[in-house]
């Protein structure tokens, strides 16, 4: 049968349009890379982030849970879209080379000292450098993430505030996500840096206690990055501008700041879209 030349454009348009994933107004390339940070993921803020957006804009979250460090490099070789990430020096320095594009902060918490109930080397209370020292001066046993994260780069930050180099047998490094990490301080009965958020999801299967907080050292800012199509063009540009944007957006950051409430008792992270730094 021979079809009418109008109707055959057109057929052949319809088909163009859904090979492209345009049809019905979705997104040309549906999945969106995230590099993100464990916190996010231990946490659960992604489990309630990640479903809502896919329902939103059609785009198919896939996310790399690593440490910051180990997602910023992502974003400088292009195998990311877009970044959620906690570590400003190195963000800063993604910014300068030309691999992240429109950095833009999204919320904070902080970090706080944990360990064991006894607290052998009588840190409770202190702030975050006489801390650190109390546990240096004891040789009480340490646990880091060693794993370049933002959680590591803050916590080599606060060793050297503290005039110190930690080594020896009481400084150990897991190379763990900060859940996996927080699982080996408390068999070990050891001390460790938590971002807060991390630790409120997981302490009731942990044996560890907030020992030192609120020191204005241990702040904690977490900002959305896109990786630069400039710099790197194959990146999914509009599904990473689509994930930045929902991010900082009203509805999102209401949710942000209830997260958490229901099950804790306190919000897990406070919303920052918007806010001078």
């Amino acid at each position: 049968m021979r079809i009418p030349r109008f109707l055959g454009w057109t057929w052949l348009l319809a088909a163009s349009l859904a090979c492209a994933g345009l049809h019905a107004g979705q997104p040309a390339t549906k999945a969106v890379i995230l590099a993100t940070t464990t916190s996010t993921q231990d946490s659960g803020l992604l489990d309630e982030l990640i479903p809502r957006f896919a329902k939103q804009t059609g785009y198919v979250v896939k996310t790399i849970a690593v440490g910051s460090g180990q997602a910023i490099a992502m974003g400088k070789k292009g195998e990311a879209d877009v970044l959620l990430v906690h570590s400003p020096d190195a963000e800063k320095a993604l910014m300068a080379e030309g691999s992240g594009a429109n950095r833009r902060i999204v919320m904070h918490n902080d970090f706080i000292l944990l360990g064991p109930a006894t607290d052998p080397a009588h840190l409770r209370g202190k702030g975050a450098a006489a801390a650190f020292q109390a546990i240096a001066a004891g040789h009480a046993l340490f646990i880091s993430r060693g794993d370049n994260s933002g959680t590591h780069a803050q916590e080599k930050k606060l060793w050297a505030a503290a005039g110190l180099k930690p080594e020896g047998a009481w400084y150990q490094q897991t190379g763990l996500g900060m859940g996996q990490t927080l699982a080996v301080a408390s068999e070990k009965r050891a001390y460790t840096l938590s971002d807060r958020g991390t630790y409120l999801a997981l302490h009731k299967k942990l044996g560890l206690e907030i020992l030192s907080e609120g020191d204005a050292a241990l702040l904690n800012v977490y900002h959305v990055i896109e990786v630069n199509p400039a710099r790197h063009p194959k990146v999914n540009t509009p599904g990473a501008r689509a994930f930045a944007d929902f991010l900082v957006s009203k509805d999102v950051q209401t949710l942000i700041k209830e997260f958490g409430i229901g099950t804790f008792g306190s919000p897990l992270f406070f919303p920052d879209a918007g806010k001078p730094e």
